[in-house]
């Protein structure tokens, strides 16, 4: 497992540090003005997120054709699809993560709540706090506390809050990791075993209070038991927070998400489209294109 995290999704800025868990800081618990709400304050209300006609290209090769889907506030929406027909870079692009690459560019729309996140009056470090993303491997800070992990991404962005204890204790909790890692908050993020690093990446990603988490393939690396811990978080997270999964996983689209896209290319050299998109038990159980019904029962793909 590489222990090079990718760039931020929240901006520019060196992993912080920070003190051992239980230290006095300035994090935690309340925000300054501008900042997110307070551990038990309920946190946003969950929003929804619509792409419009979002084509997507690196240099001149073209990836993605005129996506529009409506991702609902609360719900779990699954892309799905083969290798290489553009979900991951679809996901990036919600998060304005795509133009961190050298060379792409994207046009269309992407609104969070009616917003367009890619508005000159938008900053990209409010966008990627609002819609946050958790990768396809874990990637904990190797030279951070487990506390200090699930604080970083506030860090980074220059939040402030009072009370890091609280927020560091709610954030393992809606991850599902707390009950494990109470009595070693101090410890190496990078001790803990692979599934529960990934939900330490969650738990990270919540402690900024996301509107909407994105979630590339999150259970690809990760052993039948860890899946099924990190499939009833994602459950108990819909609740609150839309979700956004990449995944290759049939049986794991139709387990945790209330609708599915499909994603295909119609050929070598051609850019990814969504070919049907609506609920879940629809695409399974009632496809109205015979690609669906061909992918989703494995005849292909």
């Amino acid at each position: 497992m590489s222990s090079i995290a990718p760039p931020s999704p929240y901006g520019s800025g060196a992993p912080y540090g920070g003190q051992p868990y239980g230290s006095a800081t300035p994090y935690g618990g309340g925000l300054q003005p501008g900042g997110v709400p307070l551990p038990g304050g309920g946190g946003p209300t969950p929003s929804t997120l619509v792409a419009s006609n979002v084509s997507a290209w690196f240099g001149s090769n073209k990836v993605l054709e005129r996506i529009s889907l409506q991702m609902p506030a609360g719900m779990v929406t699954a892309l799905i699809g083969p290798s290489g027909c553009g979900k991951s870079t679809f996901l990036r692009i919600l998060n304005r993560m795509h133009e961190l690459i050298p060379g792409a560019a994207r046009n269309g729309s992407i609104t969070l709540d009616g917003i367009d996140i890619y508005g000159a009056s938008q900053p990209v470090t409010e966008t990627r706090l609002n819609i946050g993303m958790v990768f396809q491997r874990p990637n904990p800070f190797p030279s951070m506390t487990i506390a200090q992990n699930v604080l970083s991404g506030l860090r980074l962005s220059g939040k402030k809050v009072r009370n890091s204890d609280a927020l560091v204790k709610e954030s393992l909790e809606r991850a599902g990791l707390w009950k494990e890692t109470r009595n070693r908050l101090n410890e190496s993020g990078g001790a803990l075993s692979g599934g529960q690093q990934q939900r330490l990446c969650i738990a990270r990603a919540l402690a900024v209070r996301p509107k909407v988490l994105l979630m590339d393939e999150p259970c690809s690396a990760l052993d039948p038991i860890s899946t099924g811990v990190i499939e009833e978080t994602i459950a108990a997270l819909a609740q609150e927070v839309t979700i956004v999964i990449v995944t290759h996983n049939m049986q794991q689209a139709q387990r945790v998400s209330h609708q599915c896209a499909l994603f295909l290319v119609d050929g070598e050299g051609r850019p990814g489209h969504i070919v049907e998109a609506g609920p879940t038990r629809d695409v399974f159980e009632n496809p109205r294109d015979p690609r669906t019904d061909d992918y989703v029962h494995g005849r292909f793909g």
